[in-house]
């Protein structure tokens, strides 16, 4: 876990949003969720806690909220709802109208197939873009631990003000690492491009996604930072660098044009997911286009990625939780 300071979660109920703060009132600045993971390294301690199958962001790990409610929680603070995409999966839709309940709620992306993150993360964007070509964009993985909400979407919103000066680059989320860990991408910043409250906004010499753990090693000697996989940019700017990466899905996202509203356009989505291959945006994207990209480190706040039961397990413990089921977990894993 990346920590300096813990401060106790506020839970919140999805739908009694708190007031967005002043610096994301303006109307280009759009969230999207990622919700279509099927979570398998999480699917024993998602069958181990609740006897279920579910993925994970679907799954109530602390308190009464799932991670994703969770998730949309924290957005709710810089992001109306209007301007909030859950991406998701068509088989998804069970779970996804158990969490989305009430007259407001999120735009729903349903993904008529699994095509990996770039097109989960691309494919909303085109529709963001053809609605608000000067919109900005700011991409949040469903399964992160961050107590203190307030100010990581405060440091959120200072990254977008930036970005509508510096608009060719895509802003990533750096947080201080603890350990060489070979799960998150690493991220080599270079010069100082800039400033926040918080800190500079760098250039990024280099991107390695899921290294080795000799190559982890010399990335934490270096003082490299752990990749959060929240990603801020303008539109236009992460199509731009996601066609140097990924053209295929680019161009098959260019001929599938749906009408009005975003995200209920499966029979155009359908034809174009059945073209384009499957690409990791970080490894894809990121890590093949380092000269796009900036980095902002998090400010002094606990975050860690839930992708693995050992990082759940070390949140619990954190937080002087211990179920049951946490002992079988813990010899299987």
């Amino acid at each position: 876990m990346s920590e300096a300071t813990s401060i106790p979660r506020q839970e919140a109920t999805f739908g009694t949003r708190r007031t967005p703060m002043s610096g994301s009132r303006r109307a280009n600045f759009w969230a999207v969720v990622l919700a279509g993971g099927e979570g398998v390294r999480l699917r024993p301690l998602v069958r181990s806690a609740l006897g279920d199958e579910r993925p994970k962001q679907y799954v109530p790990i602390f308190g009464g909220r799932t991670l994703l409610g969770q998730t949309l929680d924290r957005v709710g603070i810089g992001f109306p709802v209007d301007r909030t995409i859950v991406v998701t999966m068509e088989r998804h839709a069970e779970y996804v109208a158990e969490e989305l309940t009430g007259a407001l709620h999120p735009h729903i992306f349903a993904q008529p197939a699994d095509r990996g993150t770039a097109a989960a993360i691309l494919a909303p964007t085109c529709e963001i873009a053809r609605r608000d070509p000067e919109a900005t964009v700011a991409v949040f993985p469903s399964d992160h631990y961050i107590p203190d909400d307030e100010a990581f979407m405060a440091h959120v919103a200072e990254v977008g003000t930036w970005i509508d000066a510096h608009p060719a680059r895509i802003v990533l989320l750096g947080a201080q690492p603890s350990g060489p860990e070979i799960e998150y991408g690493w991220i080599e910043p270079g010069d100082n491009l800039g400033d926040v409250t918080t800190g500079p906004i760098r250039a990024v010499r280099r991107f390695w996604e899921k290294p080795s753990l000799a190559l982890a090693e010399r990335c934490l000697r270096a003082g490299h930072l752990w990749n959060t996989s929240v990603v801020i940019g303008k539109a236009d700017a992460l199509l731009k660098t996601g066609r140097r990466g990924t053209p295929e899905i680019i161009d098959a996202l260019a001929e599938a044009t749906p009408p009005a509203g975003i995200g209920n356009h499966l029979p155009v989505l359908q034809p174009a997911y059945a073209r384009m291959p499957k690409a990791n945006f970080s490894r894809s994207v990121l890590e093949a286009c380092p000269d796009s990209l900036a980095v902002a480190r998090l400010p002094r706040l606990v975050w860690t990625d839930l992708g693995s039961p050992r990082r759940v397990i070390e949140v619990m413990e954190s937080l002087g939780i211990h179920p049951p089921w946490a002992d079988r977990l813990t010899a299987s894993a």
